[in-house]
This record gives structure tokens, C-alpha cells and sequence, in this order.
């Protein structure tokens, strides 16, 4: 069975999405802005993330 999404987990999705809509409506270059952005974003956190927690500054795992 699929796992139930929160509200708030919705909302942002919802919110995320209609961004999407809005950089897609300014033209293919705002979107791809947004997309590009959003990676580096994903990536840097994701290394920052395992090098706080590499060092013992962080956690070893999500609360859920």
C-alpha cells in the first residue's frame, strides 16, 4: 500500500509545483533556471549533510 503524504508534505508539493508552472510560463529559459537551481541546491545539501554528519556535528538518521 502507498504511504500517505501529510498535508503539509502536500502543500509543498502543491506549492513547488505551481512555481514550476510560473518559471515554465516565462519561457524555457526561467525554467531551466529553476531546475538547475534546484539540483545544485539538492546536491550542496546532500554533501553538506554528509559532512556534518561525518564529523559527528549531525545526527545519524532522519526523524520521520
Amino acid at each position: 500500500m502507498a504511504r500517505r503524504s501529510s498535508l503539509r508534505s502536500q502543500l509543498y508539493r502543491a506549492a513547488r509545483d505551481l512555481g514550476n508552472v510560473q518559471a515554465a510560463a516565462k519561457g524555457p529559459g526561467s525554467y531551466a533556471k529553476r531546475t538547475l537551481r534546484r539540483r545544485v541546491y539538492r546536491t550542496t545539501n546532500g554533501l553538506t549533510n554528509e559532512l556534518l554528519r561525518s564529523t559527528g556535528l549531525m545526527g545519524t538518521h532522519r526523524r520521520h
